[in-house]
């Protein structure tokens, strides 16, 4: 079965000629023809990729702003427990003094007493030399 055959040259170019235009004519068609679906199918990703940023956003600033907090916190527990130290600390060495202070005073006291009773003997034996 033969195909159809044009009788010429010039016949064949025009035909191939006139199928070109006519394909491109359709390709062009096709890309300046706007389909609504496929824009409102775009729009809905485009959405929903913008929604997904914006939870993500959001979620990394909520992150953020615990860290912050978390940190404040640590930082603030800190400064209590050194204070609570400096303050214990104080404290200690403010009783270290005091019992240094009632050690010396008893220590005084100790060394009068002892000075006291040196003393007696002392007088009791001039005295016993006067008598005697």
């Amino acid at each position: 079965m033969g195909g159809f055959k044009f009788g010429t040259y010039e016949d064949r170019a025009t035909a191939s000629a006139k199928a070109k235009k006519e394909q491109l004519e359709k390709l062009r068609s096709k890309l300046t023809a706007v389909d609504p679906e496929k824009v409102a199918a775009r729009l809905a990703i485009e959405t929903a990729r913008e929604e997904r940023e914006a939870k993500k956003r959001a979620e990394r600033e909520a992150k953020l702003e615990a860290e912050r907090a978390a940190k404040a916190a640590r930082e603030a527990e800190e400064a209590a427990r050194r204070e609570a130290e400096r303050l214990a600390a104080e404290a200690e060495e403010a009783a270290r003094r005091a019992e240094e202070e009632a050690s010396r005073m008893s220590d005084e006291e100790l060394k009068a007493q002892q000075k006291a009773a040196r003393d007696a003997r002392y007088a009791a034996r001039k005295s016993r030399r006067r008598r005697g």
